[in-house]
């Protein structure tokens, strides 16, 4: 992690004009028996989920998720969707206008079916007072559909698509780096990282307008898991090293 951190505090550099106030630093290898209280659960089905020692990033252990055709949470019963996500806590969301590093490991087993039904992996969600946002979908997604993974950003009807790769990258950790500050003016940030790689360098809009029915001043949260469409064959992921934190304030000025 000190390697990242030296890396970010030369991108903090070039950023516009976002800033930070709140600290937060936070980290979770899932080395506990139990889910740690930075995440929130009503989003995992119960008996898809286990914190196992057979698989990991580093460390003695990871979070595996499982999901089998009809996993779904209550309200969602009947629908075509089936999902179990680890939830980040209501106090760590994010703030609009302010940046924010995610890290987290993710492996993908070998025999992971290639399909294509619609699948997330990761995603930011913009927080919606009521049921009636339009559009409601990801801010940001990583996704892994037919043996394709890629990142879409979407702030209107139109989804977009920063970064796609159709590598195999089953049977391997991979290693994410999101800097990110959400904002409806041209200050906004995507930056994103994997294996070390920048592969994705976003600026402008990156937030869903009040006319879409969103509140002025916003919060943003993070999920990850299994996110996808009803199908017959199960998944199994593996997620590991989640770290959120705050960029340092730098004044270049000052040695």
């Amino acid at each position: 992690m000190n390697k990242i951190r030296l890396i970010l505090i030369v991108c903090m550099l070039m950023l516009p004009s976002c800033h930070s106030n709140r600290k937060i630093d936070i980290h979770d290898g899932f080395e506990a028996a139990s889910i740690s209280r930075i995440w929130e659960t009503n989003k995992l089905v119960p008996g898809t989920f286990e914190i196992q020692s057979s698989t990991q990033k580093a460390g003695n252990n990871a979070f595996k998720i499982t999901l089998h055709e009809g996993d779904q949470i209550k309200k969602e019963i009947g629908t075509i969707l089936e999902r179990s996500e680890l939830t980040e806590s209501r106090k760590l969301w994010a703030r609009d206008d302010e940046s924010y590093i995610y890290c987290f490991s993710v492996f993908i087993p070998q025999d992971f079916p290639i399909v294509p039904t619609r699948l997330v992996i990761a995603q930011w969600k913009q927080k919606c007072p009521g049921e009636d946002c339009r559009p409601d979908n990801p801010l940001i997604a990583v996704r892994y559909v037919a043996g394709e993974l890629y990142v879409t950003h979407q702030i209107s009807s139109e989804q977009k698509i920063l970064y796609r790769t159709t590598q195999d990258i089953r049977n391997k950790w991979l290693d994410f780096m999101f800097l990110i500050c959400f904002s409806r003016q041209q200050s906004g940030q995507i930056r994103a990282w994997l294996n070390n790689e920048e592969i994705i360098d976003y600026e402008g809009l990156n937030a869903y307008p009040e006319s879409g029915g969103y509140p002025g001043r916003n919060r943003f949260y993070f999920k990850m898991g299994l996110y996808r469409d009803r199908m017959v064959e199960p998944m199994t992921i593996y997620f590991d090293e989640y770290a959120k934190f705050r960029p340092p304030s730098i004044n270049p000025l000052v040695h």
